[in-house]
């Protein structure tokens, strides 16, 4: 029990720092490797197959849950839909949406 909290725990971590500090696309490399690490680790354990599945499935979703955790904490409702299609620029100096068809 100790080991699935464990696993569960790491990739929820591994998941909130990929949010936070390299982009979508990285998580092809991580979930995979999220996969076969807490396989590894569930069969020297001496988890069964049927055992061990469940829990990788619950890692391999804690580790997405926390990247969407890390990437909405970075938005932090800066933009909202009116800020982004009306003409005036944002706090970064340039203009939005509404000024790019003109």
């Amino acid at each position: 029990m100790t080991t699935a909290l464990v696993l569960l725990f790491a990739s929820a971590t591994v998941g909130l720092v990929t949010g936070l500090f390299l982009r979508v696309w990285s998580l092809l490399l991580i979930s995979p490797a999220i996969a076969v690490l807490a396989a590894i680790v569930l069969q020297t354990s001496d988890f069964g197959f049927w055992t061990g599945v469940p829990i990788i499935i619950g890692s391999l979703v804690a580790c997405q849950l926390a990247y969407m955790m890390g990437a909405f904490h970075l938005q932090n409702g800066e933009h909202s839909a009116q800020d982004l299609s009306d003409g005036a620029p944002g706090h970064d100096g340039q203009h939005r949406v509404g000024d790019e068809n003109e």
